[in-house]
């Protein structure tokens, strides 16, 4: 049912400027009075979006933005102190288990995949001194199985990540939680395990479990972005001003739990090979101290999955709630098969912005990881201590999580935002790998050595403070839920392509030749996040929803809200014109006439159940009395805006002309 579908998205805050610079922004909703007038500017437009004349942030001079968005900011971080001042007054210890709850729960999937993803990485310098003739020489293991220690457990991430991506979308989140954290814990046992009747056999066994467990954490990526961010949102009429402003921070204070994860690792790994190797962190290191320190590392995490696994079945029963409810609008059941065909269709070129800026983020952050030893060893040249290499390692992990955290506090900020935290992360990492390229000698074995060095850390640092946080969430958040899971999978999937690449491609090249390659993945990033990556930075997730339901219904044109502002659009999509039906007045007047669409058949339900005999639920309404009020006065005087069918239209076959009409292919 077309028009139908186009019901209950919420009071999204619409839109833009008040066009005469005079009136009151309701002034033109008939018969309203001014009791009920700022009740609807309440609803309809917030004060963290809007000024005191109705103009959205984002239609504002950039003088007046600055002022309100920092008036916002400042407003919002003097609220957050207070509570959390009196937090602490009521029990010192409540913000360590708000942010726990809120953060660090959400995040526990990528902070347990994070800790085994890279602790492969980690492990492989003490196991090439403790079997070289299996790491180093191939004399006893087979070097294409070797060597598939870093493809397969890639390959398993991809599958991964587009096999749960759509059964997220189909079954529902909750089910792909479930099922990654099982599949993650059966594969840690698997690893922790491992076992050949020759060394060759081992090195077989390990590579198939890690691909296993790849499978996993690749389902992390769409399900713990999803459902992450849809908890942001909410679940009522109206967005909550946490999705406004704070939705960014919430996904990517989550994310960030990986960065934590490889810490972890690396402080547990550098403990368990000094109390297996005699309190001693120099070679020669036995093969039993080698098997100890690698399995007891990969039983640790698999205690957390476990725990995990249960609070996932028992604790996140509600996971699925938001696709349930964007299903049920569109009378969809199963997987939404029409949903994802759309979305190539109009969002084609967010689909190529989030997969191939995902692509060129895996390349540096990949190629980073590959890189580090010859970055170490330039630092310490001769030492051959495997604690060495994981001490810096270490400083190397704690400056990336300064900025993972820089960019949770900044990546809501509308100033700055998604899309220029990226492009400035990609430049960064672009201008830190470029340099050398062209002096190698210099910077890796003359006098240049330390600024290599701190080159090699900066370019950690941009790299979180940048594309490899803003592609996670960017990959969710700017496609519609029926089918967010799906086009995240995708996104991530081409992303580990990247990595993919760069672990195929530096077995064939030599160093040098690695530095004159790499750099330009950072330039290609930056280009394609400013051509074709809208900034969703303070854009109200559900007036997105809501514009897709006019797209889904084939009624685009009859959007005027400020998911299609130019703020909110990429410039590939403004060159196509995808901006030119925003209409501030036209918008704000729309929103009113859906408000009373959805009234009045909530009182139609309340009225059928009267009749039926049915108790009342006196929490199901949870319309306000100025809101009921001026619906009842005003019946039959709308303005004419609505967008939904007669009464007698919505009881018969509920089929809307419309929805012949074909969508525009851009």
């Amino acid at each position: 049912m077309g028009d139908q579908s186009m019901r209950d998205y919420g009071l999204a805050a619409p839109h833009g400027p008040n066009m005469t610079g005079q009136h009151v922004a309701t002034a033109d909703i008939v018969d309203m009075s001014h009791g009920e007038s700022s009740v609807f500017r309440s609803l309809l437009l917030p004060d963290d979006s809007y000024d005191a004349n109705g103009t959205y942030w984002a239609d504002m001079g950039i003088g007046r933005r600055i002022g309100f968005v920092n008036k916002v900011n400042n407003a919002e971080a003097a609220a957050e102190l207070k509570s959390i001042g009196r937090m602490i007054k009521a029990d010192p210890l409540s913000p360590f288990s708000y942010y726990a709850r809120n953060m660090i729960i959400p995040g526990a999937g990528l902070l347990l995949e994070g800790y085994v993803l890279f602790s492969i990485g980690n492990i492989k310098p003490l196991l090439q001194a403790s079997f070289p003739g299996c790491w180093n020489k191939y004399t006893v293991c087979n070097k294409t199985w070797t060597q598939a220690i870093d493809y397969l457990e890639i390959c398993g991430i991809i599958v991964g990540q587009i096999l749960v991506g759509i059964l997220g979308d189909w079954l529902g989140r909750r089910w792909g939680l479930i099922q990654d954290s099982v599949i993650m814990f059966v594969g840690l046992l698997m690893l922790t395990a491992a076992w050949g009747t020759t060394l060759n056999g081992w090195v077989i066994c390990y590579v198939w479990s890690l691909f296993f467990y790849g499978i996993g954490v690749g389902g992390e990526y769409p399900m713990t972005a999803t459902s992450g961010m849809e908890n942001a949102v909410g679940s009522g009429k109206i967005s909550t001003r946490d999705d406004r402003l704070h939705r960014g921070r919430k996904v990517t204070s989550a994310f960030l739990m990986q960065g934590w994860g490889q810490f972890l690792n690396q402080v547990i790994l550098i403990i368990l090979l000094l109390i297996f190797h005699s309190g001693k962190s120099g070679p020669p290191y036995d093969r039993l101290v080698a098997q100890w320190t690698y399995r007891v590392s990969f039983a640790i995490p698999a205690v957390g999955t476990l725990w995990l696994v249960y609070y996932r079945v028992y604790k996140m029963r509600s996971a699925s709630k938001q696709l349930q409810l964007a299903k049920k609008k569109q009378s969809v059941t199963g997987y939404d098969v029409k949903s994802l065909t759309m979305t190539f269709t109009y969002f084609g070129g967010r689909v190529f912005a989030t997969s191939a800026a995902w692509y060129a983020n895996d390349v540096f952050f990949y190629g980073n990881k590959l890189f580090q030893g010859e970055f170490i060893a330039a630092l310490n040249p001769g030492d051959k201590s495997v604690v060495t290499n994981w001490t810096w390692n270490l400083v190397n992990i704690v400056i990336s999580l300064v900025g993972y955290y820089l960019a949770s506090f900044l990546i809501d900020n509308k100033l700055y935002g998604r899309k220029w935290m990226q492009i400035v992360g990609f430049l960064g990492d672009f201008i830190c790998f470029v340099i050398p390229a062209f002096n190698y000698n210099y910077y890796a074995t003359g006098p240049g050595v330390h600024k290599f060095m701190a080159m090699y850390f900066l370019s950690s640092f941009f790299n979180q403070f940048g594309p490899n946080s803003v592609t996670f969430i960017a990959a969710a958040e700017v496609f519609p839920t029926p089918v967010r899971a799906s086009a995240h999978g995708f996104s991530a999937a081409c992303g580990k392509l990247g990595a993919l690449t760069a672990a195929v491609l530096y077995n064939y090249i030599d160093i040098p030749l690695r530095f004159l390659v790499v750099p330009w993945f950072g330039l290609a990033g930056a280009i394609i996040t400013y051509v074709f990556l809208p900034d969703t930075t303070g854009l109200d997730l559900k007036e997105q929803e809501r514009r897709w339901a006019f797209i889904r219904a084939g009624r685009e044109h009859e959007y005027h809200g400020v998911a299609v502002h130019p703020q909110h659009l990429s410039l590939w999509e403004r060159v196509w014109g995808v901006g030119k039906y925003y209409n501030a007045e036209e918008d704000y007047n729309q929103r009113v006439e859906e408000m009373r669409a959805d009234w009045e058949a909530a009182m139609a339900r309340r009225n059928a159940e009267k009749e039926a005999g049915e108790v009342e639920d006196e929490h199901d309404d949870d319309w306000s009395s100025e809101v009921s009020t001026f619906f009842e006065r005003t019946r039959g005087k709308g303005n004419g805006s609505t967008m939904y069918p007669s009464k007698e239209q919505q009881l018969g076959d509920g089929h809307a002309a419309v929805d012949n009409e074909k969508p525009r292919d851009l």
